[in-house]
C-alpha cells in the first residue's frame, strides 16, 4: 500500500527539545501542530476497510495505477481506492477525469472546479464539494465565489438552470435552454465551452451517485475527514457508530446473508430460462412497446426512500439555486413527455461524434469508459464461476434508461422484472435519482450473497448509465439548436 503523506494544511506535531538541556523531550507535546487522525474506518462506510486494502496489495495492476495517480495528483482519493476493485475501469475513469479537469480545453481550471462544486451540490454531496473547494482554491479561484452562487460571475450563474434540469429531470431540456446560454452577449457561452460544462455537470452528478451508493467517506485532508481527538479507550468512537461500523451492524449483516441463501441460484436459473425463451420465440414490436410502457409505469411506483425529504445545509445549498427542485418521475399522471427512442438519438450514432467534434478526443475517452463499465465481467456471480452476466448487466443499464424515458426498440423490458427484485430496484432508483437518501441498510438489502466488489461494479453501471442518459438529452438539445 502507498505511504500517504500527512496533508500540509493539517500539519504534523513534533516534540520540542528542552531549551535548557537541549535534550529531546519525547513525553511532551506542548507546542507544535497536531497530528490529524482519520475520522472513520477506511474509504467506505459500507465496505470493510480490510477488503479494500487487500485488493491493492494483491493486484499489481491496481497498485501501479494507484502509484501513478498519486504521483500526478499528490493524493489518492477514497473514490479511487474503492474503484480499485476494478483496475481496468479505474484506469479509464482516471484518464477521463484528468482530461476533463487538467488538460487543455475551452474552460479555465478554476471554472472547471467551480462547475464540479455546483454539480455535486445539487445532490448535497459534501464529499465532492469539499474536494473541489480545495482544488478551486489551489488553482487560484476567488474565495468570494465560495460564499454562494450569487458571488460567482454571471456566466456561471447562468448555468444554474441547466445544472438543475440535468441533475433531476433531463428529459425537460430543450433547445431553448441551450439558446439562452449561447446568446451573443457579454456573459454568453461559446458552444465549445458549453460542451465542456455539460461534460463536467453530468460527470459530477453521476459521480455523486457513486459516492453515496458506495458510502464513500471524506478524505483525510478535507472537512469531515479528520479529527484531532485521541482514539477512545473502547476502540470505538462516535464516528464508528455514525458510520455504521459497530459490531451490531456486522451481526445484523451476517444474519441477512444467512436468510438470503439461494438468491444467486434463483437469479441464475431465471437468466437460463429467459435465454431459453429468447431462443424459442421473439416478442412482436407491439408487445415490446407495451412491456416498455408497463415497466416505465411500474418504475414510478418504486419509492426511493422511506425517509423525509433531505433538507440541504447552507454549506451545500449556497452553491445552487432552487433547492426544492428535485427528481420527479419521467411521465407522471396528467403529463405527457415523449419517450426518447435510442434508434432516433443514440450515443453511438449521434452524441459521440458531436462531443468529439466540439471537444476533441474527449468523446473517444468517454466512449471507452462507457464500454468498459457495460462489458466489464469476470464471468462470476458470488461463488459461481463461468457465468455469462451480460443479460443481467443489460437489464440494470436499460432499467435506468427506462426511468429516464429512454427506450431500446430491440429490448424485451419483461426481463427486468424477472432479474431485478424489489429491494434492488429501490436501491437503483435511489442511487440514480436521489443518491443523498442512500443508507447502509439499503446497500445491504440487495444481492446479500454477492461480493462487495460486485456491488461496486453495480455502482459503476449505475454511474455510467446515468451519465449517458443525461448526456443523450443534453446533446440532443444542442443538436436541435445547431440545426
Amino acid at each position: 500500500m502507498l505511504d500517504f503523506a500527512v496533508p500540509i494544511n493539517a500539519g504534523l506535531t513534533i516534540p520540542r527539545s528542552n531549551p535548557r538541556t537541549g535534550e529531546g523531550n519525547m513525553g511532551s507535546w506542548d507546542v507544535g501542530v497536531r497530528i490529524p487522525r482519520p475520522l472513520g474506518n477506511g474509504p467506505s462506510r459500507f465496505i470493510p476497510e480490510k477488503e479494500i486494502l487487500l485488493v491493492s496489495k494483491l493486484d499489481e495492476r491496481t497498485q501501479s495505477i494507484f502509484e501513478d495517480a498519486f504521483a500526478v495528483l499528490g493524493r489518492l482519493d477514497n473514490i479511487s481506492l474503492v474503484i480499485g476493485f476494478h483496475p481496468q475501469y479505474l484506469e479509464s475513469f482516471l484518464r477521463t477525469q484528468h482530461y476533463l479537469l487538467q488538460m487543455d480545453g475551452p474552460l479555465s481550471l478554476h471554472y472547471r472546479h467551480y462547475i464540479g462544486i455546483m454539480a455535486a451540490a445539487r445532490h448535497q454531496c459534501t464529499y465532492l464539494v469539499n474536494l473541489h473547494v480545495n482544488d478551486f482554491l489551489q488553482v487560484g479561484g476567488d474565495p468570494k465565489w465560495l460564499n454562494g452562487l450569487e458571488e460567482a460571475p454571471q456566466k456561471l450563474q447562468a448555468l444554474g438552470e441547466l445544472n438543475k434540469i440535468l441533475a433531476h429531470r433531463p428529459w425537460l431540456l430543450t433547445k431553448e435552454h441551450i439558446k439562452s446560454l449561447l446568446k451573443t452577449e457579454e456573459h454568453s457561452w461559446s458552444l465549445a465551452e458549453l460542451i465542456h460544462a455539460v461534460m463536467l455537470l453530468t460527470h459530477y452528478h453521476s459521480l455523486a451517485s457513486f459516492t453515496f451508493g458506495c458510502g464513500i467517506t471524506p478524505d483525510i485532508h478535507t472537512d469531515g475527514g479528520h479529527t484531532f481527538r485521541p482514539p477512545s479507550l473502547s476502540g470505538y468512537c462516535v464516528c464508528d457508530i455514525a458510520n455504521g461500523n459497530g459490531s451490531l451492524e456486522e451481526m445484523m449483516g451476517n444474519q441477512q446473508v444467512s436468510e438470503s441463501s439461494g438468491e444467486v441460484e434463483v437469479l441464475m436459473e431465471r437468466m437460463k430460462q429467459l435465454q431459453e425463451c429468447r431462443d424459442e420465440e421473439e416478442a412482436s414490436q407491439e408487445e415490446m412497446a407495451t412491456r416498455f410502457e408497463r415497466e416505465k409505469t411500474e418504475s414510478m411506483q418504486v419509492v426511493t426512500s422511506e425517509d423525509e425529504e433531505c433538507v440541504p445545509s447552507r454549506d451545500v445549498s449556497r452553491h445552487f439555486e432552487d433547492p426544492s427542485y428535485g427528481y420527479k418521475d419521467f411521465s407522471r399522471r396528467g403529463e405527457h413527455v415523449p419517450t426518447l427512442r435510442v434508434q432516433d438519438y443514440s450515443w453511438e450514432d449521434h452524441g459521440f461524434s458531436l462531443v468529439n467534434r466540439l471537444y476533441p478526443d474527449f468523446g473517444q475517452l468517454l466512449d471507452e469508459k462507457f464500454q468498459i463499465a457495460f462489458h466489464l465481467t469476470y464471468n462470476t456471480m458470488a461463488t459461481h464461476q463461468d457465468v455469462d452476466t451480460s443479460m443481467l448487466r443489460r437489464a440494470i443499464w436499460n432499467y435506468i434508461h427506462c426511468m429516464f424515458g429512454i427506450r431500446y426498440d430491440d429490448y424485451d423490458y419483461g426481463e427486468i422484472n424477472q432479474l431485478l427484485d424489489r429491494s434492488f430496484k429501490v436501491y437503483i432508483k435511489t442511487v440514480v435519482c436521489s443518491p443523498e437518501k442512500i443508507t447502509k441498510r439499503m446497500y445491504e438489502s440487495f444481492w446479500r450473497q454477492f461480493q462487495h466488489s460486485e456491488k461496486v461494479h453495480v455502482n459503476l453501471l449505475l454511474m455510467e448509465a446515468r451519465m449517458q442518459a443525461e448526456l443523450l438529452y443534453a446533446l440532443r438539445a444542442i443538436t436541435r439548436y445547431m440545426t
